[in-house]
């Protein structure tokens, strides 16, 4: 089965691609989500976390609050690595487990960090959607809220455009219409499907 890896930088559009596959009937494992799973309230992932960082990390409910853990490895390569070492693991066994149980040509792993961890060992193709800042930053400050200035702010500190693209095997551009980016991804998903059936979307070894 080939493995897909979705990645793209914030306000792309990841999670509407990622659906849009995942309508067309193909595998999707989202990262995110099982990362969301991991630190349910009383998981052993949760409770290392509140080990490394406090009590202040939680809510007045006991749960994880992602927007406080957030600010405080924003920017701070060591917190983040912290919380990496933490996570990264355990996300990488049950994406595993996951792909193992599926029975399919391929299957996309939405990853966000996909060129920057070891996540990319994981997968056998890579696929960037990508926007322009412009249309990235307008998602991103109607999606959280957020000003122009703390949107870029959030842009600059990811990984480059240029980067990420020079990493790609597919390229998804999201900065037309909803049917427009349909009619892209039903376009990939025939050409992927095609070249598995005939043999010539081998795995990588």
């Amino acid at each position: 089965m080939l493995k897909i890896g979705l990645t793209g930088g914030i306000g792309a559009g990841k999670t509407t691609v990622s659906n849009l596959f995942l309508k067309l009937g193909v595998p999707v494992i989202d990262t995110d989500v099982i990362a969301r799973e991991l630190v349910t309230p009383g998981s052993a992932a949760l409770n290392e976390i509140v080990e490394a960082f406090d009590k202040k990390v939680l809510t007045r409910g006991g749960a994880l609050d992602r927007k406080r853990l957030g600010q405080l490895v924003f920017s701070n390569d060591a917190a983040r690595e912290k919380l990496e070492a933490i996570l990264h693991p355990r996300i990488r066994k049950a994406a595993l487990h996951r792909i193992k149980a599926l029975k399919a040509s391929y299957c996309i792993l939405v990853v966000p960090l996909l060129i920057e961890t070891d996540f990319i060992r994981l997968v056998d193709k890579v696929l960037v959607v990508d926007a322009s800042d412009h249309n990235r930053i307008k998602r991103i400050k109607v999606r959280s809220g957020l000003s122009e200035a703390e949107a870029r702010k959030i842009l600059d500190a990811q990984t480059s455009r240029s980067e990420r693209l020079s990493a790609a095997d597919y390229v998804i551009e999201n900065d037309g219409t909803a049917a427009e980016l349909q009619a892209k991804v039903n376009e990939l998903h025939r050409l992927i499907t095609s070249a598995c059936k005939n043999g010539t979307g081998d795995e990588k070894k």
